[in-house]
């Protein structure tokens, strides 16, 4: 079971938290009504996601990767520039390769998956 507990309120690189992370068995749906793994609210420099209760536990590590990568490219005042040409595929991708590289998603992870962008 992919523990979530080490993600709560999580300091993150480039003056971000990572409020909280919950799991979700309701429907989650992208801003063009697509189906979902996870969604995120970005309150100022907090993040809040939402993850699909139904995903194993790689499918939740990239889904982390991927929402915490994008969450910290939108909310930044000024993102790094390995960021600033990124669509949902390149986060996608991205995720995907600190997943292969780095393992299933830890605080440790996330945070060097930011630094290797240059947050």
């Amino acid at each position: 079971m992919f523990d979530l507990a080490p993600f709560q309120n999580l300091r993150l690189r480039g003056g971000f938290t990572l409020a909280e992370v919950r799991l979700t068995a309701q429907s989650l749906l992208d801003p063009l009504d697509r189906a979902a793994s996870a969604e995120t609210i970005i309150r100022g420099n907090r993040f809040h996601i939402l993850l699909r209760a139904d995903l194993d536990e790689r499918e939740l590590s990239v889904s982390l990767y991927h929402e915490v990568l994008e969450a910290a490219t939108v909310a930044a005042d000024y993102p790094p520039e390995s960021v600033l040409e990124f669509n949902e595929g390149a986060f996608e991708r991205a995720a995907q390769a600190a997943h292969a590289s780095s393992g299933i998603a830890s605080p440790e992870s996330l945070n060097q998956m930011l630094a290797e962008f240059g947050f």
